[in-house]
């Protein structure tokens, strides 16, 4: 057989190689765009869930503490929603709303949103209520950006789920420590999940 003929089945069997290997990582990079899509979808909602529980503790919180964590939450939390507007446009050209999004493979109580807003404001102790709420809606929110870490792409995203990570963290750790002095005991809903949820396929994610 011809050396070049040799050549040429070479470059075309190399050529089919990197063929497959570019569909395989396109459509890893689809899912993974995809994760980010629905993780800024659903994280944008669990901030505006925060910031009301936030805005009623401001009225409501008998304590001082309290109604400076609630502060400090809607200044975060309004500004991680806004760099989440402007991360999406980048990203898809879009706004958030308007489009069905994926639920991160995950239900609405472990994202910490299956909570009963008008429960909470008519709840008394409001700073007991208000703080085993708080504690259940950040570890949603730390298990949401867990899947980002582990299923999504975008840099800037991963750096806003370092930073939710750390701060819901802390407050979560501020909160329980707040609730064994008040009120004898730390909060039913725990404290900061373990890093132990194996992360859903995107299969489940409905991807």
């Amino acid at each position: 057989m011809p050396w070049k003929w040799i050549a040429g089945a070479l470059v075309a069997a190399a050529a089919v190689v990197i063929a497959i290997a570019l569909i395989d990582g396109g459509d890893e990079t689809s899912e993974a765009r995809q994760t980010d899509d629905d993780f800024m979808a659903q994280m944008v909602g669990h901030h505006e869930m925060a910031v009301e529980m936030a805005e009623i503790a401001q009225e409501r919180a008998q304590r001082a503490e309290v109604r400076q964590l609630a502060a400090e939450i809607i200044t975060a939390q309004t500004s991680e929603i806004e760099r989440m507007g402007s991360i999406h446009e980048r990203m898809f050209d879009r706004g958030i709303d308007g489009h069905e999004h994926g639920m991160l493979g995950m239900s609405h109580a472990e994202m910490g949103m299956d909570m009963n807003m008008a429960e909470l404001e008519n709840a008394k102790p409001f700073d007991q209520a208000f703080i085993d709420a708080m504690i259940a809606h950040h570890q949603g929110a730390i298990r949401m950006a867990r899947v980002e870490q582990d299923q999504g792409a975008d840099e800037e995203l991963a750096e806003i789920c370092d930073a939710i990570i750390a701060a819901q963290s802390a407050e979560i750790d501020r909160m329980n420590e707040w609730r064994q002095r008040w009120y004898g005991a730390p909060s039913p809903s725990g404290g900061v999940p373990e890093d132990e949820m194996d992360a859903p396929s995107h299969e489940m994610m409905g991807h």
